[in-house]
């Protein structure tokens, strides 16, 4: 990814699982308490913390059970976890606010009433945080969205009327209005008589200008991406944090709203014996993205499970603009798949592999028949993706030496994260992309007319106990071991997204050190590993001698496995949805921009609120 991508990925450091909502009520519920301690002087302690509960807590259990049902009545999809999230931190702001207005009237001349400002503007605060929350979730218009966000605010202003004897001013009623709606006897001496009427209708007042506020600012900033993508940003912000904090698919609607159609190849290369399919390596043209199972994130287990045979699915020549938009989108990939492997004409001899140099690019080749099979990588210099145009031009420049189908497997074996001004992409018009290009030819002219003996396989595989965590997918470690005329060539494919720097080298040197004549470890670039962090290669987390026994010990089973085999291999296309030519960029870089920009825009709103909340209350 580019280094604006990059920034937008590690956005997800910022985003947790939300905790069940019973935890959160739990933990509102104390902090009430606690605040009712503080706050109250009732002979009692435990008195002080129920009134804590009762004026403090009942709002926020109110707001977080009654949020959800009210929000999908009118359409939405707050989940109970979210809402009383949400209540409990805007319960946790109204009791900082009241903390710090507190500290205020110690340490200057402001009195008591100063106290009960705060909290009127605390109260249209938090209506305004749920509104925000609401729109972003649930997508509802502001009309429809200010119904469950001002379940809190409501609440607590239902309870402030009734304890604090505002109906007594009034002089409304008889004695079973007063019994229910005047209960000030009943609440502790510090909000006794407090608020009038007209004080509520301050709190109406600062309510909708708040709520008018959040909602300008989200018409601020989600402008530039309606005028320049088509879609709104809380689109792309509920999705985001469905995705990763609840595993939901509401990401992958927005990204179906991006996307845009294209041809893609699906090149399959199979080795069978007399039992069957032994090894299928399958390079669908797109990049197993964005992150965790969200498009084509799962590709490289897809394809495992869809084989025959031990499956080999590296990554392919294609950066984040080939993402798929949705998990659907993977079936016409594995079809593709199928058509090509039933079309395949299989031989039984192989060239010797073959190993060219040209640049910073290094790749490994051996042709089968009529058709090669092609690894490229830029260790021990750093690279992340190769552009789906420099890979083709890379294949159609080795098929002009004289093969038929080309698999070439971008390795994705050494990179340095997302550092520095250079990721290490090759793009069109770079100097790598015209070293991969030169490269694909001279590895295709020189096996094009070479000997061809007869070709041996051999395969192993291990699950291995790393997670994702650590950097590892389900596919774990697979090596296959190709021998002909006495040379051997091992092809390793570990289920990650990139390698350390000096780790692929290091597992080279290992595998020729061995019983390997060359070869070459790759990557699938599977993003399961890329939930929450966005770097997570193979190397960062788990002990590299640990892999390197690993694959030494999977080297000498698949070299045990040897046997005569015959191979082949087609290609197809299928048009799949993917983000499109630079839309990938552009949602970054407004994505960024949303996340900087935002940031100091909402400081701006909210002193001049705050300013104009002052001037309310002096006006008053």
């Amino acid at each position: 990814m580019t280094e604006t991508q990059g920034d937008l990925a590690s956005l997800s450091r910022y985003i947790f699982r939300a905790p069940n909502w019973y935890v959160s009520v739990a933990f509102a519920l104390l902090v009430a308490a606690v605040t009712g301690i503080g706050a109250f002087e009732t002979p009692s302690v435990l008195e002080d913390a129920w009134q804590g509960v009762f004026f403090v807590g009942i709002p926020t259990v109110v707001a977080a059970l009654a949020t959800t049902p009210v929000d999908r009545r009118l359409g939405g999809q707050l989940t109970y976890n979210r809402s009383s999230l949400l209540a409990l931190v805007c319960e946790l702001v109204v009791v900082a606010i009241l903390a710090v207005a507190g500290v205020v009237t110690v340490l200057t001349p402001l009195g008591q009433q100063f106290v009960f400002d705060a909290l009127t503007a605390a109260l249209a605060l938090v209506f305004a945080i749920r509104l925000l929350v609401v729109l972003a979730v649930s997508r509802n218009s502001p009309l429809l969205a200010a119904v469950p966000a001002g379940s809190q605010t409501a609440t607590a202003a239902v309870l402030l009327f009734v304890y604090s004897g505002a109906m007594n001013y009034l002089e409304l009623g008889g004695p079973l209005v007063g019994a229910f709606l005047s209960r000030p006897e009943r609440a502790p001496t510090k909000i006794q008589y407090i608020f009038t009427p007209g004080d509520f209708v301050v709190l109406v007042g600062m309510t909708a200008l708040y709520g008018l506020v959040a909602y300008g600012f989200l018409a601020v900033i989600d402008r530039p991406w309606k005028q320049s993508l088509g879609v709104s940003v809380l689109d792309f912000v509920r999705g985001f944090i469905g995705h990763i904090a609840e595993g939901t698919r509401e990401l992958e609607d927005f990204f179906e709203q991006l996307g845009e159609d294209a041809v893609v190849p699906v090149t399959v290369l199979s080795a069978r014996t007399g039992d069957g399919e032994k090894a299928r390596f399958v390079l669908p043209m797109i990049h197993p993205g964005p992150m965790g199972e969200i498009g084509g994130g799962n590709l490289p287990q897809r394809i495992a499970e869809s084989a025959e045979g031990l499956a080999f699915p590296p990554h392919a020549t294609a950066g984040h603009d080939f993402n798929l938009v949705t998990e659907r989108e993977v079936r016409p990939l594995l079809d593709a798949a199928e058509r090509a492997h039933d079309r395949i004409t299989y031989t039984d001899t192989a060239t010797r592999s073959a190993r060219v140099q040209s640049g910073e690019a290094s790749l490994l080749g051996q042709v089968f028949g009529d058709d090669l099979l092609l690894t490229s990588t830029f260790a021990p210099g750093f690279a992340d993706d190769v552009a789906y145009a420099v890979g083709l031009t890379a294949s159609t420049e080795a098929r002009v030496a004289g093969v038929d189908d080309v698999l070439l497997a971008d390795a994705h074996n050494s990179n340095d994260g997302l550092d520095g001004d250079d990721l290490g992409h090759v793009v069109p018009g770079s100097q790598r992309s015209f070293d991969l290009i030169r490269g694909a030819g001279e590895v295709a002219e020189r096996l094009v007319d070479a000997d061809q003996h007869d070709l041996r396989m051999g395969v192993a595989w291990d699950e291995t106990n790393w997670t994702p965590a650590e950097g590892i997918g389900p596919l774990g470690v697979r090596v296959a071991v190709l021998e002909t005329d006495g040379q051997r060539t091992g092809y390793v494919l570990v289920d990650g997204n990139n390698m350390d720097p000096g780790v692929r080298d290091r597992l080279v040197d290992a595998l020729e050190a061995l019983e390997l004549d060359d070869a070459e470890v790759m990557t699938t670039d599977t993003h399961i590993v890329n939930t929450v962090q966005s770097v997570n290669q193979v190397g960062g987390a788990l002990d590299v001698d640990d892999l390197e026994a690993l694959l030494c010990d999977l080297t000498s089973e698949a070299v045990d496995d040897l046997e005569p085999v015959e191979a082949g291999m087609a290609s197809e296309h299928a048009t799949v949805t993917v983000f499109g030519n630079d839309r990938t960029e552009t949602l970054a870089s407004h994505a960024n921009a949303a996340v900087s920009m935002g940031g100091a825009l909402a400081l701006v709103v909210a002193f001049a609120t705050m300013v104009l909340s002052a001037l309310v209350f002096f006006a008053t």
